[in-house]
């Protein structure tokens, strides 16, 4: 019987010797269609001038950045921790990432200080890159839009939070009412008695802000509950799915408010494919009841976009008040919304949009950020979303969006023979690039 024993390393390790990756289908093909395009000198001529030309030690190189954060869309791995911990663990991965063997897989906090150096403009640019190269395969066409926000919880605990005003923690702020009450020592029962029989007892972003992410806001989540958040708002080809606007608001911004930028940014990227909505030409814009208001469709009448918004039952008859624009605009609206065409758009936005947030929010593992600082977490959401963007390439390439998808793509067929002299047994095992047949026979039967 063999005993472990202590075990030593070899001193030396020929190349022939070498563990090799069997590779994996969908990494191998999404890296031939990022080499084909070109993604490594676009974005390391993006990236120079943030790069020293001779100091130090050599950086990350801006390819396996961005690949890296693509891996955690694929994969489904919010933190970036986990995501170079899967990088080592897998030499399909280290391919994908262009490592040398024996090179390491760079460490989370590379990742950390890459993304703190390069400014918010090149995570744009490389989401444009990327839209591009979807828009080369014909996965962009720009007539109809779809708009919708969502909530991503902060890396910030309410219990953080302090008044705007003095500094003071919710537990001073108790502490100084139950003195003023006449305890003068409270305990953590009286802490709780009073914080259950105050007035007022609603938190307002107006009052109270977090020290640990300032930029995080007080907002309920989809899942009911209250914690400091972000609003990812998705501005989406209704016609494929593609993401050609992701914007990053504050939580406590209403959808009215946001839709301004949102639309800016989706015009701006639409605009580097030739895709842009005009006067002459304007887009679809579907959108749910959140975002109907008067100020929104009197402003957006006659522009770029003909809107498809969802209007609130409302009781009783609308007042204008001298306001023509704002009841044509609203009366366009209404009839565009009732037709055939107008039902259909606002189908596939139920549809289309709020399946771009299941696949990066919850798939994707951005439900809840590990980062902090609006424009921090937008530079990884940018990235994220480029990923999904990808996986819709992919999907038209070989048929699945995702490595899990395309391993499950496989088939295999067992098959049966059975006669009086003789038996045989077919297996026949297939996937998107190879197949194979067993055959197994015998002339006895029993």
């Amino acid at each position: 019987m063999g005993r472990e024993g202590d075990r030593q390393g070899d001193l030396i390790v020929t190349w022939s010797e070498m563990p090799r990756s069997p590779g994996h289908v969908f990494y191998d093909r999404l890296q031939e269609v990022l080499i084909a395009g070109g993604f490594d000198l676009f974005v390391e001529t993006a990236c120079q001038s943030y790069y020293a030309p001779k100091l130090g030690a050599p950086s990350l190189p801006p390819g396996r950045y961005f690949r890296m954060h693509m891996v955690g869309y694929f994969e489904g791995i919010a933190s970036e921790r986990g995501i170079a911990w899967r990088c080592s663990d897998s030499y399909s991965l280290r391919d994908f990432l262009r490592l040398e063997n024996r090179e390491e897989v760079p460490d989370h906090s590379w990742l950390s200080k890459t993304r703190g150096r390069l400014p918010h403009e090149v995570h744009e640019t490389v989401f444009g890159w990327v839209l591009e190269l979807v828009a080369e395969k014909g996965l962009i066409r720009g007539k109809r839009i779809g708009v919708d926000a969502s909530t991503m919880e902060a890396n910030a605990a309410l219990r953080t939070i302090v008044r705007r005003d003095d500094g003071r923690t919710y537990r001073e702020m108790l502490t100084q009412m139950a003195q003023e009450s006449g305890i003068d020592t409270p305990s953590a029962d009286d802490l709780v008695r009073i914080d259950r029989n105050r007035t007022g007892k609603k938190l307002s972003n107006e009052e109270w802000i977090s020290q640990t992410d300032p930029d995080a806001r007080i907002a309920k989540l989809k899942d009911g509950r209250t914690h400091l958040a972000y609003k990812p708002e998705h501005a989406v080809d209704l016609d494929t799915g593609v993401i050609v606007a992701a914007a990053l608001h504050p939580a406590d911004k209403g959808d009215t408010t946001t839709i301004e930028g949102t639309l800016a940014a989706a015009e701006k990227n639409l605009a580097r494919i030739d895709a842009a909505p005009t006067k002459d030409q304007p887009s679809e814009l579907a959108a749910d009841k959140g975002y109907h208001s008067r100020a929104v469709l009197k402003d957006l009448n006659g522009g770029v976009w003909k809107t498809r918004i969802a209007e609130p039952k409302q009781p009783g008859f609308s007042r204008w008040h001298g306001d023509d624009k704002a009841r044509a605009a609203v009366y366009a609206n209404r009839t565009r919304l009732g037709s055939g065409v107008g039902k259909q758009a606002m189908r596939l936005r139920a549809e289309v949009v709020e399946r771009s947030f299941a696949h990066n929010l919850d798939r994707g593992g951005m439900r809840r950020t590990w980062l902090r600082g609006r424009e921090n977490v937008h530079k990884r959401y940018l990235i994220h979303v480029a990923g999904h963007n990808l996986g819709i390439l992919m999907r038209l390439l070989v048929g699945a969006g995702t490595p899990r998808a395309a391993v499950a793509r496989g088939l295999a067929y067992l098959v049966c023979v059975y006669a009086e002299e003789a038996a045989a047994i077919f297996l026949v095992a297939a996937s998107p690039d190879f197949a194979i047949l067993l055959v197994t026979a015998t002339a006895d039967p029993g």
